[in-house]
């Protein structure tokens, strides 16, 4: 079998298959895996009791059961849900929005894939445009999301230490040089995979670069604002027309549901429509089922805000004192928590790379994922690359502390046995 450009591209074994991979089939080589690597969201009581009983009431309506098995909807999305999240985010954010301005996609991985190859790649006049990272670390599932080569470009953040073993990402706005080459900025917050969130002066600061370059701010809020709100620090959500905000069910408690929204322009919405209908033909419905009333009301935010972020920044502060319990006596920095769901552990001078420690800990029993796979788009060889993990703390309480030990253990020893 002969395959294509395409074919050997996406073919290929990636940083992000790998990830998905090892979820998937680590359970059945060892029943007692501790799942601290995928982004899968924690299992929160309350919020699982207010989705079944949405689900049993839509079950329960004919209408609304046949809109949810046997109608295709529109590859925009289900235009009820569209309206009622414009309603909403006017009503919360002042932001000067309509259905218009929002499309549904499967998921947001796909989304990434169609907005990323629509503005950036081989372009009309023969040139090549490239999506840049103010930031790396950044998403892995970023990375082969790319029709071409050189499809990502990102900068060297400034570390800031800080007291208690933190310390924190910056965007490096002096090294931050825009040209003709880069077709759009694009940054998470919170950050996949550290925490961090970008403060309200870097996020106008970018706004402020991309509208003088002409191209689009892309902002990944995938655990962010308004829901499903993890977000531990001041922070003033931003959209405007030059802004292209992604948001999600999945970490509300819904990642089967498999959707995702896009906010933007109305042109670049209708652009992203038309790919979506090669692409997906249809979106689901699902999650548009449940949300619609979650969104009239008010229960989106609700729920967010009472259960959500409260469970996850509890967590966040417990597996600190953890790893500074387990990891005392080595020079490890922890990235300052600030939202998401994952902790990024930076051990100083490891003598061993974070994708040999990830094998290591593997062969434990605890899944993790190497800090290599997220500065993507970076040519330069950084030591800090190979020196940090990104850690989820998303799962049950014994089995995130049973996995800090674990983590703990194989770094003493990596120390030890450099002598």
């Amino acid at each position: 079998m002969k395959l294509s450009r395409f074919g050997e591209q996406f073919g290929q074994r990636t940083g992000i298959v790998s990830l998905m991979d090892d979820l998937g089939t680590a359970l059945s080589e060892n029943p007692d895996m501790i799942f601290m690597g995928g982004g899968n969201p924690g299992r929160i009581p309350e919020v699982e009791a207010f989705f079944a009983e949405r689900l049993q009431s839509v079950l329960n309506d004919p209408a609304q059961r046949h809109t949810l098995l046997g109608v295709y909807q529109s590859p925009q999305g289900d235009r009820e849900f569209r309206r009622e999240l414009a309603k909403l985010l006017r009503r919360q954010h002042g932001w000067a929005i309509s259905e218009r301005n929002i499309a549904v996609s499967n998921g947001s991985q796909s989304a990434f894939f169609v907005l990323f190859n629509l503005l950036a790649g081989n372009m009309p006049d023969g040139g090549q445009r490239s999506i840049h990272l103010p930031v790396a670390p950044e998403y892995i599932g970023y990375a082969d999301a790319g029709l071409t080569r050189g499809f990502f470009t990102a900068s060297r953040p400034e570390i800031e230490l800080l007291e208690g073993d933190l310390f924190k990402y910056h965007v490096d706005m002096n090294a931050l040089q825009m040209d003709d080459s880069m077709g759009a900025l694009c940054v998470s917050r919170p950050t996949n995979p550290t925490g961090n969130v970008l403060t309200d002066e870097e996020i106008a600061h970018l706004d402020s670069v991309a509208r003088a370059a002409d191209i689009p701010l892309i902002i990944d809020g995938a655990y962010g604002q308004p829901f499903p709100g993890i977000v531990f620090t001041g922070a003033a959500p931003h959209w405007n027309e030059n802004t292209v905000l992604l948001l999600s069910l999945s970490k509300l408690g819904l990642p089967g549901a498999r959707t995702g929204i896009i906010v933007a322009s109305e042109p670049l919405i209708e652009a992203y429509t038309n790919a979506n209908t090669i692409v997906s033909l249809a979106c689901g419905t699902l999650g548009p089922a449940l949300a619609k009333t979650m969104l009239s009301n008010d229960d989106i935010l609700t729920i967010s805000e009472r259960h959500i972020r409260p469970f996850y920044e509890h967590r966040a502060a417990q597996t600190v004192d953890w790893l500074r319990q387990d990891l005392a006596g080595l020079p490890f920095r922890i990235h300052k928590p600030e939202g998401a769901i994952f902790l990024w552990l930076w051990l100083q001078d490891l003598p061993i790379t974070s994708k040999e420690l990830y094998q290591r800990l593997k062969a434990r029993g605890v899944l993790v994922v190497p800090g290599e796979e997220f500065f993507i788009g970076m040519d330069d060889e950084w030591d800090h690359q190979h020196q940090c993990l990104r850690i989820s703390y998303g799962a049950d309480a014994d089995s995130v502390r049973a996995g800090v030990k674990l983590i703990a253990e194989e770094a003493k020893l990596a120390y030890e046995q450099a002598g």
